[in-house]
């Protein structure tokens, strides 16, 4: 797989923490038994079709990649309450991913495969027009003005979800914080295939749909960031002539 560069032709930098302080004993033991057998390997062998990394579901309605999913309450919750659809979820942090594989073990969760790398690299892995939503919900805003370029959202992460998203796939944002919110819908708007339907006023203060607010959500309405901000934006239609 060709490595991801930035605007100057550099390699895209990680930046994040990656490792737990510690894990327990049972964390432990499904990072051993449970996550070789849901973990995505990339290589170089070619693009991956998400399909293909669920032959067990025999039909499958929709392929949805998380970015982020902190805790995985979302994603497991969205799981379990969609058996026919399948689950991709990004995330480097340890202690994250065990506290997703003991929801995936206790609940007996068999539509996730996680990735435990930075989630630019499964997204350029991925065979375009595959995937059919994404999530990225909460993500570290970096709000010093010095370190915004570490957001996830910019112009070279949209060009590859608008290259990996199927033609009327959509991408999903929430945020506590207002900047990152106006960050993101400039950078949406400025894009050549996204776009913003429609909106009544103040309706990016109204949650998504089917949402239940997040262990990030309650944490930032109990430090007094009371509104959070939500969008659906989605892929534009390209019609060839």
């Amino acid at each position: 797989m060709k490595p991801i560069l930035n605007k100057l032709g550099e390699p895209r930098a990680f930046f994040g923490r990656k490792v737990a302080k510690n894990l327990g004993i049972s964390q432990k033991a499904l990072f051993e038994k449970l996550l070789p057998s849901l973990e995505i390997k990339i290589d170089d062998d070619g693009l991956i079709n998400p399909s293909s990394l669920f032959l067990d579901m025999p039909k499958i309605k929709k392929i949805i990649l998380e970015i982020g999913y902190g805790g995985g309450e979302h994603l497991a919750r969205k799981a379990q309450e969609n058996p026919d659809i399948a689950y991709i979820g990004c995330e480097v942090f340890s202690g994250g991913i065990g506290k997703l594989l003991d929801k995936i073990d206790r609940n007996n969760i068999k539509n996730i495969r996680l990735y435990s790398d930075d989630a630019l690299k499964i997204l350029n892995a991925l065979e375009p027009n595959s995937i059919d939503e994404i999530y990225l919900l909460y993500p570290d805003p970096w709000p010093k003005t010095r370190h915004n370029k570490r957001r996830f959202v910019s112009n070279m992460t949209l060009d590859v979800m608008a290259k990996t998203l199927t033609h009327e796939g959509k991408f999903h944002f929430a945020s506590d914080i207002e900047d990152y919110a106006n960050w993101t819908l400039a950078h949406i708007l400025d894009h050549s295939e996204f776009y913003w339907p429609l909106q009544k006023p103040a309706s990016w203060h109204e949650p998504l749909e089917g949402w239940q607010p997040t262990r990030y959500e309650q944490k930032a309405k109990r430090e007094g960031r009371i509104k959070s901000f939500y969008f659906s934006f989605e892929k534009k239609l390209i019609l060839d002539i």
